[in-house]
């Protein structure tokens, strides 16, 4: 009997080191691997035209998740959609890092309950995050912050972090002379990581995010999502939020905000706002995309629509020539000035080209027959008038 007690004894703690070999060492790179793929595809046609003038436009992407990951960002991956290599090859100049901080099991365009079980929280103990980030959505935010300084500390200065308009002026700076630099700017997705405490937006400003969406996936302490539960509209909590975004050096995004928030974000302030990362219903009507009223509304405070590269929001195959199609129905929609790149890379989307692609997206869009001034616009010159007016 004792044999067999000291077998079974064997055998469960072989059991318990094969299971935590699992759980910490090959499900992380496996989930990744599987949640932000990039379609098989043969090279998408370049022409000499179209790369000569990809290498003079200023590129900005307001919208993408690697921070959520645990691949080293300062090093080209071989899965994902974003790093630091990959941004040189496509000249993006700059790029938003966002802090996933939960995220609700059954995640779904349609209805998720705040109460739901959080996938992040798994996420974070699998990939042997700090223990003060298991259980508070603050610390994720600034961990999430303190994994991009570390890229940028490694990255042999080809990624600043950009903190105000001085940074982003020195890093078009250093572009101009021909460095090969990308400036990287901190945002979370969804302002919970408050943890309904307004004190808590100091240290997390402090941590560098400067791009504040207020919802995700579920309704907040701020107010209604886009896919939470009817259309709420903000809380008190909320409403003192954005007030005091409003007065600081930030970008408030509206994506995944219900259309009742982004209805009084707009009545209740007087800066430029963005949808970091959406399509346009008129083009592809789903829930996701914002009615185009309203995003004639959001246009009119000077921001601008981050335009996603996957088909959820493209309605069709994410190739270039499609998120073409789609950035040309938003200019006629909401003008020429008010269209940027929200591409949604690395957050658990499939698309068509990752970042080191982005030249097919601007032979797509000469292509599609918009102008070199039009192509600059969207490709990059909207975004940096927002960062500038908004980062001063």
């Amino acid at each position: 009997m004792r044999k067999f007690g000291k077998w079974l004894g064997r055998i469960l703690l072989l059991a318990l080191i094969a299971g935590a070999v699992v759980f910490f060492i090959v499900l992380p790179p496996y989930v990744e691997d599987t949640s932000n793929t990039v379609i098989e595809h043969d090279p998408w046609p370049v022409s000499d035209q179209a790369a000569a003038l990809h290498e003079t436009l200023i590129v900005g992407d307001w919208h993408a998740d690697p921070l959520l990951w645990s691949r080293d960002l300062s090093k080209r991956g071989t899965r994902g959609q974003v790093d630091v290599p990959r941004l040189i090859e496509g000249n993006v100049a700059v790029q938003v890092f966002t802090a996933v901080t939960k995220s609700p099991a059954g995640q779904n365009y349609d209805s998720n309950t705040s109460d739901a079980f959080d996938n992040i929280t798994l996420l974070a103990v699998s990939q042997r995050w700090p223990l003060r980030s298991w259980t508070s959505l603050r610390e994720r935010a600034i961990y999430q912050a303190e994994k991009l300084h570390e890229v940028e500390a490694r990255s042999d200065g080809q990624l600043k972090i950009i903190r105000d308009r001085a940074d982003l002026d020195a890093v078009l700076a250093a572009r101009a002379e021909g460095k090969a630099i990308t400036g990287g700017i901190l945002g979370i997705e969804g302002a919970h990581p408050l943890e309904g405490d307004i004190a808590n937006l100091d240290p997390i400003f402090d941590a560098g995010h400067r791009v504040f969406g207020l919802q995700h996936f579920f309704d907040n302490e701020l107010g209604g999502s886009l896919h939470g539960i009817g259309d709420k509209g903000l809380t008190d909590f909320g409403r003192e939020v954005v007030a005091e975004l409003a007065s600081r050096p930030v970008v408030i995004d509206l994506a995944h905000s219900s259309p009742q928030v982004a209805r009084e974000v707009l009545e209740m302030t007087d800066i430029p706002l963005i949808v970091s990362h959406s399509g346009l219903h008129g083009h592809c009507p789903v829930k996701r995309n914002y009615p185009d009223d309203l995003m004639r509304q959001i246009a009119a405070t000077g921001g601008v629509i981050g335009m996603g590269y996957w088909a959820d929001v493209v309605c069709d195959i994410p190739t270039p020539a499609n998120v073409a199609l789609m950035i040309v129905a938003a200019i006629e929609a909401v003008g020429e000035d008010h269209v940027s790149l929200g591409s949604d890379y690395d957050g658990s989307v499939e698309t068509a080209f990752d970042t080191s692609e982005l030249a097919a997206l601007t032979q797509a869009l000469m292509d599609a027959g918009l102008t070199e001034a039009q192509i600059r616009k969207v490709m990059g010159e909207n975004m940096i008038r927002v960062l500038r007016e908004r980062l001063g």
